[in-house]
């Protein structure tokens, strides 16, 4: 996995009363009885970029199919041969688990706690899958083990500038369905149109992006979310 470049943290933020915020959709179990509330003390609250933004049009394109199945190496490769990708940005149009799920992350980074993360973070069979090692058993740590300083805020702040760009739906209508920020994730750089592009280099330098280019697709990181809100993995890599 390609070492994790350090960036500012984007102006990404939430608006009290947003839709996305409704209580009556927690997170998917295992996690719901510890999720975070919105109002929770330290809670930053902050305009939500994506809130309401007007859905992208999708893009024609090709590219490799992805196997059922496999969200732990969603590995960006370009648009699927079945279809282009779209580029969605209205959280509002979501189904509202998803929206509360990417909320949840979001408050849990803007804070600096990242202790934060633990209730959101699946457990047993629905675990978030974190980087590219399955031996660390504390989820946090394995967090926090992929940050540039020791108390994991530049891993926080990849996760906010990580969920300020748009997104899209992998494997939609299967069992294998996934919300997926950024949605370069899915998409052939190739086919990025020049506001994508200014999009990807919020989250990567110009000289990374030439490496993802040489590479054949983006490999920084990314967060997936079940349509029930479970988070399902926040890796980086091929």
């Amino acid at each position: 996995m390609p070492a994790a470049p350090a960036f500012a943290l984007s102006q990404l933020r939430t608006i009290p009363g947003d839709a996305a915020a409704e209580e009556p959709n927690a997170p998917a179990e295992p996690n719901k009885d510890d999720a975070v509330s919105p109002s929770a003390p330290g809670a930053i609250p902050m305009p939500d970029p994506l809130v309401n933004k007007p859905t992208a049009q999708p893009r024609q394109g090709k590219t490799d199919d992805q196997t059922p199945g496999q969200h732990r190496g969603t590995t960006p490769a370009a648009e699927a041969e079945d279809g282009p990708v779209e580029v969605l940005t209205d959280i509002s149009k979501i189904p509202k688990p998803v929206a509360r799920m990417r909320e949840l992350i979001v408050e849990a980074a803007a804070s600096g706690d990242i202790e934060r993360l633990r209730p959101l973070l699946g457990k047993g069979e629905t675990a978030t899958a974190i980087g590219d090692s399955e031996e660390e058993t504390d989820p946090v740590a394995a967090v926090k083990g992929l940050s540039g300083d020791a108390d994991g805020l530049e891993i926080l702040a990849i996760m906010l500038d990580v969920l300020s760009t748009g997104f899209t739906v992998i494997d939609k209508g299967t069992p294998d369905e996934m919300y997926v920020w950024p949605y370069f994730a899915a998409k052939s750089l190739d086919s990025l149109t020049p506001p994508e592009k200014v999009d990807l280099m919020r989250l990567v330098t110009a000289g990374d992006v030439a490496s993802m280019q040489e590479f054949g697709s983006y490999n920084f990181y990314r967060i997936g979310i079940t349509p029930d809100g479970q988070w399902k993995f926040f890796i980086g890599g091929d």
